[in-house]
């Protein structure tokens, strides 16, 4: 049984991440965690210290995030109608990133199932900084869905790679298992650095291709930039899930770091999986 966290801020990024979620999951066995955390507008030092503006509000909070809890779920029952699906509520008050990294540790979470939406009118901003957060510091995969995304099929796979990780069962299990169900054909890029594969990346290559079998193909780009290189490929063949192994030899930590990529422009209009370095 597979055990999802799904966050939801009650908007319809949120909503369409959760259905994304059950529709890729539709034929699997899960237990689906439905989280809201809250906070007070205002908290400071007057709400800790008991404020007479503040007193009460945090019960009112905590009451209006479970009945919007209690009323997804039953939408979500009632639409979907999946003998397989589970759902539990879970309401927080607590910052987002903080409560989603003690869900995932308290129940064993395989995977966390969240939107994407950026800052309003930052294009260039690919992902809020909840989710790079998120990404960053949770111990099992996230899968990102771009606000506005319409469901399909994670079908045709993007994984690129520099072999610089070593693959094993366990940590590329999400990406095994999505590609069991949806029959997926998984395409490893290796973009070259103009020099020949080291005795580890060799290795690592092998031990990927014995683990990713007939599901793979094996592609290897020119000398180029990682985002460029994905972006051309997208236009080549129509992608429907990125999926990246998250290491310091990887661009996803410079991504991250800066927080407009203007001089490429790398946008992810597609659901990006990253796979922590375990």
């Amino acid at each position: 049984m597979k055990r999802i966290l799904l966050p939801t801020d009650f908007s319809d990024n949120a909503l369409e991440s959760i259905k994304y979620g059950l529709r890729a999951f539709k034929d699997v066995e899960c237990t689906f965690f439905l989280l809201n955390t809250y906070m007070p507008p205002v908290y400071h030092t007057e709400y800790l210290l008991g404020s007479p503006g503040q007193i009460g509000l945090g019960d009112l909070l905590q009451e209006q995030s479970r009945t919007d809890l209690k009323k997804l779920k039953s939408r979500l029952e009632e639409e979907f109608e999946n003998p397989l699906h589970t759902f539990i509520t879970r309401s927080a008050f607590n910052i987002l990133s903080s409560e989603i990294r003690y869900v995932v540790e308290k129940e064993n979470i395989d995977m966390v199932i969240m939107g994407t939406k950026g800052a309003t009118g930052a294009k260039e901003i690919f992902m809020g900084s909840n989710t790079v957060d998120v990404i960053k510091n949770t111990k099992c995969p996230v899968l990102a869905i771009p606000d506005g995304f319409e469901y399909e099929d994670p079908k045709i796979i993007l994984f690129p790679t520099d072999y610089e990780v070593e693959y094993d069962e366990q940590k590329m299990s999400s990406l095994l298992d999505i590609a069991d169900k949806h029959l997926s054909e998984i395409n490893v890029m290796h973009v070259s650095t103009g020099h020949e594969l080291t005795p580890i990346q060799q290795k690592n290559k092998t031990d990927l291709e014995k683990l990713l079998g007939y599901k793979a193909l094996f592609h290897d780009v020119g000398n180029d930039e990682i985002i460029s290189a994905i972006n051309k490929f997208q236009i080549k063949q129509k992608i429907n899930l990125l999926v990246m192994i998250q290491n310091k030899h990887t661009f996803i930590e410079r991504l991250f770091i800066e927080p407009v990529i203007k001089k490429i422009g790398f946008h992810v209009t597609i659901p990006f999986m990253v796979i922590p370095q375990l």
